[in-house]
């Protein structure tokens, strides 16, 4: 097993997460997609993280940072920033841990999305317009109230968190030859990354991106940090302009390649989700199938075992009926 200690974070850290996480997240299921699998002209397999508790990933790592917490920084108490998903984790988190949490959120999020924060124990703020909005309202609770900053992607714990996953999917599918993955700060995808070459460095961790936004794809590309943010997707929970100093490092020693996809074949995706394998997804959970029927992936995935990771599912009913409507069925 390589454990490439040169990177922030090892398959050793992934396994201690999964050791913090049993019992407390699910083992989600990995079907195979009988209409990607012949659209695709490979075996395509689809990881359910939208039917994760929160409604996404993002619990994973959010748990594993708060649980290896010292206690006197649990008495603390800790504060996040997130437009949702994030949120979800952080709070559920803390309602299992004991720990008095806050989350920034900008004035803006789903109100679906706020009121779930607010029931799982979370104090919630509505602050500002975007993520530099947020961060600076936790930056001023940080400081007065000594509260425990808690990132939504870029940190050790939270990497292994995340990378809990790539366990589960060489558990159930040893022989798999590829794992799509969306992207947004690179918390998911360094994750899974590191657990899965760990095991087995001849598998290929192929990253998606929406057009409109792909910081990490820009950095990857230029071999360096870089912001990319034309506008808005409908990957909502992958606007991230600019990727994590940690993320960027795992990204760009461990991916095999980075793909972007346009809007409306992340709309026709979740679109074919809904209709062809009954999933209800939110944006940036249809990305990696976005990307396996755009014929992108061609090269990768024919004649090819391969994952797909559907990373959330939180969508207001009136998205879902906008994405539906008679102009996008096909």
């Amino acid at each position: 097993m390589k454990t490439y200690d040169n990177l922030p974070l090892t398959i050793h850290d992934v396994t201690d997460a999964r050791k913090r996480l049993n019992g407390r997240v699910y083992k989600t299921g990995q079907p195979r997609s009988n209409y990607l699998s012949e659209r695709c002209k490979g075996e395509i397999y689809l990881k359910f993280e939208n039917m994760q508790r929160t409604g996404s990933f993002k619990i994973r790592g959010a748990f594993n940072k708060l649980s290896s917490l010292s206690e006197e920084e649990k008495r603390q108490g800790v504060v996040a920033c997130s437009a949702g998903n994030h949120a979800q984790g952080v709070s559920l988190s803390c309602a299992m841990l004991g720990i008095n949490g806050k989350v920034v959120m900008p004035s803006g999020a789903p109100k679906s999305k706020v009121a779930a924060t607010t029931d799982y124990s979370a104090q919630v703020i509505l602050h500002g317009n975007n993520f530099n909005d947020t961060i600076s309202k936790v930056s001023e609770i940080v400081e007065t109230e000594g509260r425990i900053f808690i990132p939504p992607y870029d940190d050790e714990k939270v990497i292994a968190g995340q990378g809990t996953i790539g366990l589960e999917i060489i558990e159930d599918l040893y022989d798999v030859d590829n794992v799509i993955v969306p992207i947004g700060g690179g918390g998911l995808i360094a994750g899974v990354a590191v657990a899965i070459k760990s095991i087995n460095p001849t598998i290929n961790i192929i990253g998606v991106q929406s057009e409109n936004v792909h910081g990490m794809a820009a950095s990857y590309y230029a071999g360096k940090i870089t912001n990319h943010r034309h506008c808005g997707t409908l990957a909502d929970g992958c606007d991230v302009a600019r990727p994590g100093n940690l993320t960027f490092e795992i990204v760009r020693e461990l991916v095999t390649d980075i793909v972007l996809v346009s809007e409306d074949e992340i709309r026709n995706s979740m679109v074919d989700l809904i209709q062809r394998n009954k999933i209800i997804t939110e944006g940036a959970g249809a990305l990696a199938s976005a990307a396996l029927l755009s014929g992108k992936l061609k090269k990768y995935i024919e004649g090819k075992k391969t994952v797909s990771i559907i990373s959330g599912g939180n969508i207001d009913l009136s998205r879902v009926s906008q994405i539906t409507g008679p102009d996008n069925i096909h």
